[in-house]
């Protein structure tokens, strides 16, 4: 059974080569600037899903207005 799952264990090496990889395609400057907006796309996600529906009420709101 474990050994169908093997595939899935990622190794010291190919994380390695993973982030040289990374480096090589976005450079060194634009890294942060994509960890920024990802870690902003999770703030927003988690916000929304504790907020529940509170968000779509506002934005029916909105919409309303701009009518």
């Amino acid at each position: 059974m474990y050994s169908e799952l093997a595939f899935l264990i990622v190794s010291t090496t190919q994380v390695v080569l993973i982030v040289v990889a990374v480096l090589l395609l976005f450079g060194g400057t634009k890294i942060p600037e994509l960890m920024r907006g990802l870690g902003s796309g999770i703030k927003e996600f988690k916000n929304a899903s504790r907020d529940g529906g509170a968000t779509k009420k506002t934005d029916e709101k909105s919409k309303v207005g701009e009518s």
